[in-house]
């Protein structure tokens, strides 16, 4: 059978190799780490969690818990083994990251159809089926290729990942265990704030020293926006964002009111299987780590946290899909390259590991001469692949899963108000969908 290339062990890539090798094929799944790392990574193994370790949330009634089921019902591996590897996180799907990318390792060096090769690779093959999975933080070489090969510049913008603290350093005399309006398990660290305590902790993260970002200039993500940048927006914006007090209660505290207890209240959520290491919630900085310490020991409840990561920024990349890519996830240049994962424009883990698998069935489809899948944008994957391939696009940017891209459903004024009514109608259809092209996977192996 034909020999596929997949470039890039992350999200996307482990899940297209494992898909492919199942179905029959001999992958060269090609990484560079560990002899070449990142700068963000932390490991050598495939799949690895960097900037945190959720997958957001798993009601299907949410964008991102909709997109999960998709792919899980497609047939995804490492959803799969998401779930295997939980940490307690309320309604979300959170990882022991390492636990993880361990298990994927396993599944990968057991499958006796997938080479793991470490290498760099740096030009493109378009004689041999390939995909391309290199993620955010693609090689400087392989970048130039694309570029080369397709005439598109790539964007650069900057990502940046959140610090972790020790549980066990933490002051739970102040900080106590909730989740938002008492929804699922109380598995969120919170730390609240009075009005002069989060007037203290502005002054010192707005007149805080940031590391310098040499020769790229930041082009920040809405999606994942360091905390620095959005409190310049106003002072009032964490409060509305990451910091936002409203439907969090201590119940240490009796009221009769539960309209608002706090100014604003800093979450931390678990980290690690044994629920040692907890990372701050929306956290992401560029600020210098003296200022970092600074800053978090500021927080009602941190005050002698003990910091295990610094939050830290680094360089991401991305290809003008609209103008390279069609539905199928396929190049319109070469019809045996396809691209996958962040790459893309996608952002977010969910949509690199559903993206990683679209590419696959879709490879799997065309080497055997059958038709490609191009799911409608009723389904969440599909909204995500006809946003990032829409060719009008004036000014391409990443995207996450979300409602609004998604066809809207018609009904009654009244019932539109209603958010659960409208997203149950909009998931149920979407599944539908998802079944109807699964039967049509599984009618022609």
């Amino acid at each position: 059978m034909t020999k596929i290339k997949i470039i890039g062990a992350g999200l996307a890539g482990a899940e297209a190799a494992i898909y492919l090798a199942n179905k029959g094929y001999e992958i060269d799944l090609i990484e560079m780490r560990p002899k070449y790392q990142t700068g963000a990574h932390q490991t050598a193994y495939p799949a690895e969690f960097v900037c945190s370790n959720s997958l957001g949330s798993l009601d299907i009634l949410n964008a991102s818990g909709l997109l999960k089921e998709e792919a899980l019902r497609l047939g995804s591996t490492l959803i799969k083994t998401a779930k295997k590897c939980s940490v307690p996180s309320g309604n979300s799907l959170s990882i022991d990251r390492f636990g993880f990318s361990k298990e994927i390792e396993n599944i990968i060096k057991s499958n006796k159809k997938i080479n793991l090769i470490v290498e760099k690779y740096k030009k493109i093959d378009t004689t041999i089926p390939t995909i391309i999975a290199t993620g955010p933080l693609t090689a400087e070489e392989l970048t130039q290729d694309i570029k080369s090969e397709f005439g598109e510049s790539n964007f650069h913008f900057f990502d940046a990942v959140a610090p972790i603290v020790e549980k066990k350093s933490i002051n739970f005399e102040k900080a106590f265990y909730a989740s938002r309006w008492d929804k699922g398990e109380a598995d969120f660290i919170n730390c609240p704030m009075t009005k002069e305590e989060y007037e203290k902790f502005y002054e010192i993260l707005t007149t805080a020293k940031r590391a310098p970002l040499k020769e790229f200039e930041a082009n920040y993500f809405e999606g994942c926006m360091p905390i620095e940048v959005m409190a310049s927006r106003g002072k009032d914006t964490l409060r509305f964002g990451p910091l936002k007090p409203v439907g969090i209660f201590d119940k240490r505290i009796k009221t009769e009111f539960k309209k608002h207890q706090f100014w604003a209240v800093v979450q931390l959520r678990q980290d690690d299987k044994h629920a040692n290491l907890y990372n701050l919630v929306g956290f992401q900085t560029n600020l210098v780590w003296g200022e970092q310490k600074k800053l978090i020991n500021s927080i009602p409840g941190l005050e002698n946290a003990n910091i295990i990561r610094y939050g830290v920024m680094h360089a991401n990349t991305f290809i003008n899909s609209p103008k390279i890519l069609n539905g199928f996830l396929q190049t319109k240049k070469h019809k045996n390259l396809f691209f996958a994962g962040q790459l893309t424009g996608v952002e977010g883990y969910t949509e690199s590991i559903a993206t990683g698998l679209l590419s696959a069935i879709n490879m799997d489809r065309y080497l055997k001469n059958k038709n490609m899948i191009k799911l409608s944008n009723k389904t969440m994957l599909g909204a995500l692949v006809e946003y990032i391939t829409f060719e009008e696009h004036k000014k391409f940017q990443p995207i996450n899963s979300n409602w609004g891209i998604v066809e809207e459903i018609i009904c009654d004024k009244k019932k539109a108000k209603d958010k659960n009514y409208k997203n149950t109608i909009r998931s149920n259809r979407s599944l539908e969908e998802i079944e109807e092209i699964k039967k049509i996977i599984e009618e022609q192996k």
